[in-house]
């Protein structure tokens, strides 16, 4: 891509924008911001207009600001939600379901024995003829690597991949690529922590507001983007941890999971403790959803209890527990009710008449007008920024005043500056000595935050990890550098 630049409905989302990939190569993406992204991977996918500049793909040009056709690009995308079609095995999503194909009698077993060598090179125990549905998120993301292989792909993008998978299966992940990448095929890895990067990126490149501010080599590969993309942020979780000290031996158990068992769970014991940030990371994705299914009381309970200040409830029955769904701006908000109805809610479980007390409404008012804009109190969500949305949700919970708040991987999908803003409002509530919990099947940013980890695996046992063994995690974890002692001398190291 040679000088592109990209406007839709009068605004510039790509600006003299320049990037080559090399055939073989890995190139890492490191999203500083989001701003111009999803253009960029429409642009990759189909040719569309351009203001200026050219994009060539092997070796021919095929989009320019001259002149462009609408043509789809042999390049495949790999998101966090699956392009693979339900219903279907295996072998029709890679082989029927591709453009081209012809034959009007679909021979089942031939297209399986087709697959077999495939999975076999990359040591994959999958059957061809599985219906995807049934596949875990690393299954469907090595089937659609494996389907771009086979329709002889050049260009493989994954994005934010790393977010859905766990630290093993991320590993065996970026095997994977860097297989196919030694017969010649070539991957765009992009991601939000550039400690993925680091571990499979040839080159990488930093992108932020439309344009790609850099390219590093492998050899200056972690100081530059250590300094032109987490320096602010290193400096917010940097101080956070070197005051906080040792944990304080006299916390109270808040929340306590006492041998949790449900359908493919046994077990689970753990304490919350006042005011503390445990991080829950499940190995397992199936694992994960169990927890998931038992904070939001979806999941029956087969065995154990829960308590809540030593007494037994539900996450969702108990007003001193609060859960916070995966990107909660979306979920967690009522579009047919205005702002300042949507904040009581939280309000609401403590003081029963707030729907008809005037002067507690106008001291909500007065109190977060300073903090939100007074004017949004008579707007309704659809008509807030992503920010402010956020901001109302966990605003919600903080007058609740729960003991303890479970966050269903609240860092997903969200770049450099919603990420940190994100921590600001998970350290607001651990300020007012409210335990926060962070589920999650990647660690992303939760080690920025976390005293303690609790991994689960498959089976459901539980290894717990204090914050002074951190710097034993894998070298993807993030964060993790902040836990080590550097050659410098000037790391953090509790």
């Amino acid at each position: 891509m040679e000088r592109v630049t990209c406007i839709e409905q009068g605004i510039t989302q790509l600006e003299d924008f320049n990037l080559q990939i090399y055939e073989g190569e890995i190139m890492g993406l490191l999203l500083i911001n989001a701003y111009g992204l999803q253009t960029f991977l429409s642009l990759l996918e189909a040719s569309l207009p351009l203001y200026d500049g050219y994009i060539y793909y092997s070796g021919r040009q095929v989009n320019s600001w001259r002149s462009f056709g609408k043509t789809y690009n042999r390049i495949s995308i790999i998101r966090t939600q699956s392009s693979l079609a339900e219903g279907l095995t295996v072998a029709d999503n890679v082989f029927v379901m591709r453009r081209g194909f012809k034959q009007r009698v679909i021979r089942p077993a031939l297209l399986q024995k087709q697959m077999e060598p495939f999975f076999e090179e990359i040591g994959m125990e999958l059957s061809a003829d599985m219906y995807v549905e049934r596949l875990n998120t690393f299954e469907r993301i090595v089937v659609e690597i494996l389907r771009a292989v086979i329709l002889g792909h050049k260009l493989i993008v994954l994005h934010e991949v790393g977010t859905i998978v766990s630290g093993a299966e991320l590993e065996k992940l970026h095997e994977i690529l860097r297989h196919y990448a030694a017969r010649g095929t070539s991957f765009l890895y992009i991601s939000l922590h550039y400690e993925e990067i680091l571990q499979i990126g040839d080159r990488a490149a930093l992108f932020a507001h439309g344009r790609i501010q850099r390219v590093t080599g492998r050899a200056e590969m972690e100081k530059d983007m250590v300094r032109f993309y987490c320096g602010e942020y290193d400096q917010m979780v940097r101080g956070r941890l070197e005051k906080l000290g040792p944990p304080p031996e006299d916390r109270k158990t808040v929340v306590s999971f006492q041998d949790v068992s449900c359908d493919g769970l046994d077990g689970l014991t753990l304490e919350i403790r006042e005011g503390e940030c445990l991080t829950i990371q499940s190995l397992s994705e199936a694992v994960f959803q169990k927890l998931v299914g038992i904070l939001e009381e979806e999941e029956p309970l087969t065995g154990g209890r829960i308590l809540v200040d030593g007494k037994a409830a539900g996450p969702r029955r108990s007003r001193s527990v609060a859960v916070l769904k995966e990107q909660p701006a979306r979920t967690m908000l009522f579009s047919e009710l205005n702002n300042m109805d949507n904040l009581c809610f939280g309000l609401s479980r403590r003081v029963g008449h707030v729907w008809f007390g005037r002067k507690i409404r106008a001291s909500l008012r007065q109190e977060y007008g300073e903090v939100f804009g007074e004017e949004i109190f008579s707007l309704y969500p659809d008509q807030l920024s992503e920010r402010q949305k956020c901001r109302l949700v966990y605003t919600r919970v903080l007058l609740q005043r729960p003991r303890a708040v479970f966050c269903i991987q609240p860092f997903k999908g969200a770049d450099l500056p919603h990420r940190m803003f994100i921590w600001q409002m998970l350290k607001m509530l651990l300020d007012k000595k409210i335990a926060v919990v962070i589920l999650a099947v990647n660690l992303a940013d939760a080690l920025s935050l976390a005293e303690r980890l609790l991994r689960i695996d498959a089976s459901g046992v539980a290894e717990e990890i204090d914050r002074s063994a951190f710097g034993s995690l894998p070298a993807t974890a993030p964060w993790k550098y902040l836990y080590q002692e550097g050659e410098t001398g000037n790391r953090f190291r509790p």
